[in-house]
């Protein structure tokens, strides 16, 4: 650990700060004994002044007041006290003041006037009285001009300590505060507020400043064993921090403890604090944020800390995306070391920059993600077989951190299983493989709850009713899926097609086949969550919101280790048009966009539509698999017939279900509506389910679909119409 950090410490008083104040407040103390000299007395007030506290001017007072000069002092000097002569110990809270912010000692002495009144109230009294005014108990512009100038050329040039650009002002340091917030105050009528941070500096109050306390924290790192490939990035931060060089460091990556610790590794190297802000728990508007921002940045200065901004992504992500620019230019007058982060690559800004450094933290790749899966096992004494272990690394692009987490989830949810089976014997659980896939998925997904609608996954291929050679081809996508890794990475085929390796498929067929629940037997099959995507509600009349809103999507998914179902993609694909405008030349940019952002999915994205017929063959080229979804036959209607009931289910020996199938030409939908209406029918009469429910249940859905039931097919059953 190496001590870099040039400040005082803030372990106690110091009495070098003490000794640092004193020259000051002196100063103070003499201006305004020679003030309260220089003033008319008040013969006669006494016991009589109806309004004790308040100056009432005599004859005499007055008199003084209207011929005296608006060319000097209120309060001239008996002796002059010579300001160029205040020289603060460089080893005092004032003196780092002074150097850290560029301060005169004129600003020095404002700042003394100022800090009086938290040092001893009696300069309260002191201001109100030469102010005549007891609301005044602090000081006012006009009141520091005419402490610190003799002239009106040195109380107009003293004026300038207290414009916009002036240190004091300019850094935050002092506040301009109208006495009352109805009122509005000329310049001289204003008081002088320090910050409440500068009063806790120079008086010694350790601590974070209370306006930062929602969002940050600081951290004081302890020593850190320094990763090897991290020593030629911890050497140039070492240059720049000991020559006060600024630099911008920019920490890319989905792993936030990882990069916490990498900042943290930092400061510990440094020997100094880490002082670490949240902008994604920032909610000020654009005027506050400059505030803010200037207060982040001295912050770290007070504290002596290496500054550490997280989430950088929130403020891009906003609708106002000016926090993002306000930030940037905020830090580009920093000269000191400052490190960002967020998930997506860093935007510059060209008149801002500042030649920022990205630092990638790279996702461990599928042969990294099974050693570190067969790592957490072993924590817990468990042994997996390797492919169970490849099949984790391979679906679940999961950091380092979650994958010790989803081991420690699994084992205590097997430690609940046991609890609540043997009380006693709960610490010796073992969790399964299903257990470790369970906690994988718990993982991820969290932003695109936000975006998509989860869906649960289905038991298994037997529930799906598809011709033969649709089935088959489910089950390739389904080996696809599993084998991604080793085709795409080990075998090299990533190296030879640069776009591709997601693996987006169409199910094709009209509503109620089947689309939707073979994706959940997919997710199921994959051991993946399922995410679905109303694309209409994606779709914008606005040029460019439908990408956007397609971005946020992708954005979300990219490490949710999840199926994509976009549902409705009539919506947004269509015969490619002739482009007759502006709006026709988008909606096909709109269709190419979620074409490419699906390649670039490594995962499966699967796109459902009603009619292919409606999609341009251009764009079905681009897709990896077509899965059609007929209207069911009668052989499949009855094995659709005979699987939709649940085996505890009580069912009367005489349920015809071939008689079903053969005369009705329903999809699976509304097979299921239908089945599950008559089990409600049986159960409301406490029997079994028998034809007569089956045959209202089938009314009752014929009417909701808007169709007639014709007698003549109800055959024997006609009884029950």
């Amino acid at each position: 650990m190496r001590d870099f950090a040039r400040r005082p410490t803030r372990d106690g008083t110091s009495s070098a700060d003490l000794n640092g104040l004193l020259p000051f407040l002196e100063w103070v103390d003499k201006r305004l004994a020679h003030a309260i000299a220089a003033l008319p007395t008040e013969e006669g007030k006494g016991s009589s002044n109806p309004f004790p506290g308040l100056i009432q001017p005599s004859p005499e007072q007055l008199e003084h007041w209207l011929t005296q000069s608006p060319r000097v002092s209120s309060f001239p000097e008996q002796q002059k006290i010579a300001i160029e002569q205040l020289i603060p110990r460089p080893d005092s809270s004032v003196g780092w003041l002074q150097q850290t912010f560029g301060l005169s000692a004129v600003d020095l002495l404002i700042v003394a006037i100022a800090l009086a009144p938290e040092v001893d109230r009696r300069y309260e009294r002191l201001y109100a009285y030469l102010q005549d005014d007891v609301r005044y108990k602090r000081p006012t512009v006009d009141l520091a001009l005419n402490l610190l100038g003799q002239s009106a050329p040195e109380k107009l040039m003293y004026r300038t300590f207290f414009a916009t650009d002036a240190p004091l002002m300019q850094q935050g340091l002092l506040h301009l505060v109208q006495n009352s917030p109805t009122s509005r105050s000329t310049l001289l009528a204003r008081e002088l507020h320090l910050d409440e941070q500068v009063v806790n500096w120079l008086l010694h109050q350790p601590g974070l400043d209370r306006q930062l306390e929602p969002f940050c924290a600081l951290v004081s790192s302890m020593a850190v064993a320094l990763q090897p490939q991290a020593q030629g990035l911890f050497t140039l931060v070492v240059h720049h921090w000991q020559t006060e060089q600024p630099l911008r460091l920019y920490f890319q990556g989905i792993d936030p403890v990882a990069k916490r610790h990498r900042a943290e590794s930092m400061a510990a190297y440094l020997g100094v604090p880490l002082l670490i802000g949240d902008l994604a728990r920032l909610t000020d508007e654009n005027a506050e944020f400059n505030t803010t921002v200037q207060r982040l940045l001295r912050e770290a200065q007070f504290q002596g800390a290496l500054l550490y901004l997280e989430n950088l992504d929130r403020l891009q992500d906003t609708e106002d995306g000016n926090r993002y620019d306000l930030l940037i230019k905020g830090i580009a007058t920093c000269p000191k070391v400052v490190i960002l982060s967020g998930h997506q690559p860093y935007r510059p800004i060209p008149e801002h920059s500042r030649g920022v450094l990205t630092i990638t933290f790279a996702l461990p790749d599928a042969d990294q993600r099974r050693d570190l899966w067969r790592a957490a096992a072993e924590v817990y004494g468990l042994t997996f077989d390797e492919m169970g272990l490849q099949a984790l690394g391979d679906r679940f692009q999961l950091t380092a951190t979650q994958i010790r987490d989803a081991g420690a989830t699994a084992w205590n949810k097997a430690r609940l299983a046991a609890a609540e089976t043997d009380v006693t014997d709960h610490a010796h659980a073992t969790p399964a493989l299903s257990d470790f896939f369970a906690a994988a998925r718990a993982q991820a997904g969290h932003d695109l709850t936000t975006l998509a609608r989860k869906l649960e996954a289905r038991p298994s291929w037997d529930d799906i009713v598809l011709p033969p050679h649709q089935t088959l081809l489910l089950q390739e996508l389904c080996q696809e899926a599993r084998y991604q890794t080793q085709v795409w990475k080990t075998w090299g085929f990533a190296k030879k097609l640069s776009l591709g390796q997601g693996l987006n498929v169409l199910f094709s067929g009209p509503p109620g086949t089947g689309k939707t629940f073979t994706a959940e037997v997919l997710a199921h099959e994959l051991d993946l969550d399922l995410y679905q995507i109303d694309l209409s509600q994606m779709v914008s009349k606005y040029i460019g919101a439908t990408e956007k809103n397609l971005n946020r999507v992708f954005t979300a998914a990219a490490n949710a280790n999840a199926i994509l179902l976009f549902d409705e993609a009539d919506a947004l694909f269509g015969k490619r048009s002739e482009v007759k405008d502006a709006r026709d030349r988008y909606a096909n940019i709109e269709t190419s966009y979620l074409l490419q952002k699906m390649e670039e999915y490594e995962g499966v994205a699967i796109l459902t539509t009603n009619f292919r017929s409606n999609i341009d063959e251009a764009f079905v080229r681009r897709l990896r698999y077509i899965v059609e979804f007929a209207m069911p036959g009668e052989q499949e209607r009855q094995r659709i017939w005979e699987r939709i009931w649940p085996d505890p289910t009580p069912r009367h020996p005489d349920l015809d279900l071939a008689f079903m199938a053969s005369q009705f030409e329903l999809p699976g939908a509304n097979i299921r509506n239908i089945a599950l209406r008559a089990a409600f029918l049986a159960a409301s009469e406490g029997g079994m389910v028998e034809m007569k429910h089956l045959i209202t249940a089938l009314q009752r859905e014929y009417q909701k679909m808007g169709k007639m039931l014709m007698l003549d097919q109800m055959g024997e059953y006609a009884q029950f119409v």
